[in-house]
């Protein structure tokens, strides 16, 4: 992937308010950190050619549609460039697993050993990197993106998940 072109990225994130209901505190800190540090620093770079050699940077907007992931990429002056739609069955696993390794975590925070929360932490970012790098074969041939957008990303797909 081309590292020099700055243009190349996610400049804004939204994610559909409407399709998110907050279940914790600690689901709403992981959205915040996964959207700072995503804006901070991320690889974006879509496949298509686009009017007027447009080559971002981006805005993209994440929903979830009848058990579809939406991504609205549009310009920074938020004119739409595409919409991908893709199934969320290959992804039903890996969220539940990370869903249900989080819960885990934010108890093991609050009661367990400092090994105990590292044990479980190495298998919240086992799930997380297997997630991701599903993400980036999901992606491949449309947007490029590195490891770490991925991570961010899938995080965001998360938090979309998220029903009471």
């Amino acid at each position: 992937m081309n590292h020099n072109n700055i243009s190349q990225r996610i400049a804004k994130v939204e994610l559909d308010e409407s399709t998110i209901l907050w279940r914790n505190a600690d689901i709403e800190q992981e959205r915040r950190i996964a959207i700072f540090d995503l804006i901070e620093d991320n690889i974006f770079e879509p496949q298509k050619s686009y009017a007027d050699d447009y080559a971002g940077p981006y805005n993209l907007q994440l929903s979830v549609q009848e058990g579809r992931l939406i991504w609205d990429i549009r310009t920074q002056d938020d004119e739409q460039l595409e919409t991908l739609i893709f199934g969320l069955a290959r992804f039903r696993r890996p969220i539940k697993d990370y869903f249900a390794i989080c819960d885990s975590y934010y108890l093991a925070i609050r009661k367990s050993t400092a090994a105990e929360i590292e044990t479980i932490d190495m298998a919240r970012r086992a799930i997380h990197n297997e997630a991701a790098e599903l993400l980036i074969e999901r992606l491949s041939g449309k947007i490029n993106v590195d490891f770490a957008t991925a991570r961010r990303l899938f995080t965001l797909i998360c938090v979309l998940h998220i029903k009471g």
